[in-house]
Parts: structure tokens; C-alpha cells; sequence
């Protein structure tokens, strides 16, 4: 799923874990799906960003010569703007389009 064209919430909103636990049973592992899409969506935001202002940098940066760029000022805002890599994660379980698997489960049941 792309992250610019999410439906999460800007802030923080409180969820009832059970609730968000029912398909997986287990609270611990609901958490820990949900987390290892924020890390996998705090990734590429970091990437994409890296790759935008890398386009701004000059070869000869020093102290010195620090000047403002307004298009990466903008960039920088925009970003931050962006709903947090949990907060995008938390709406993808919910929207049900995070598909995630347990490899231990999936073993004892063929068992």
C-alpha cells in the first residue's frame, strides 16, 4: 500500500487490542504483525526521503557554506506532515491489507 494515499489517522487513537486480536488470537502476535509493517513502512518513507533531498545535496557542503533550500524545507514538511509508521500500519491491519502468516501454527495444524 502506498503511505501518501492512506486513510490513517494523523494522531494517536486508542484501539481496544482484543478487538484488533480476533483473527489472529493472540494479542502479542497482533502487536508484533502491526509492528513489523511499521518497520517495513518507516523503511521506505526513509528511503523515498533519502532519495528526494539526496537530489539537493552539493558536492561542497561545509559549515561554513550552509544556505536554506526551500524545496527541501517543503519536502521536510511534508513528510512530517505523514501519518506516523504505526498509525498507517494499525489502519492497513484493520483494513485488512496486511496478509501475514504464522509458520508455527500453519505446522502444528498439519500435524
Amino acid at each position: 500500500m502506498d503511505y501518501k494515499k492512506t486513510n490513517a489517522p494523523l494522531n494517536t487513537v486508542t484501539r481496544d487490542l482484543i478487538d484488533l486480536s480476533h483473527d489472529t488470537g493472540n494479542v502479542y502476535e497482533t502487536v508484533s504483525i502491526i509492528a513489523k509493517r511499521a518497520n517495513q513502512i518507516a523503511g521506505e518513507m526513509k528511503h523515498d526521503l533519502d532519495q528526494k533531498i539526496k537530489e539537493f545535496s552539493s558536492l561542497n557542503d561545509n559549515l561554513e557554506e550552509v544556505s536554506e533550500n526551500r524545496e527541501q524545507i517543503e519536502i521536510s514538511r511534508y513528510y512530517e506532515k505523514l501519518p506516523k509508521p504505526t498509525l498507517i500500519a494499525t489502519q492497513e491491519y484493520i483494513d485488512g491489507k496486511i496478509h501475514h502468516r504464522n509458520p508455527a501454527k500453519e505446522k502444528l495444524n498439519l500435524d
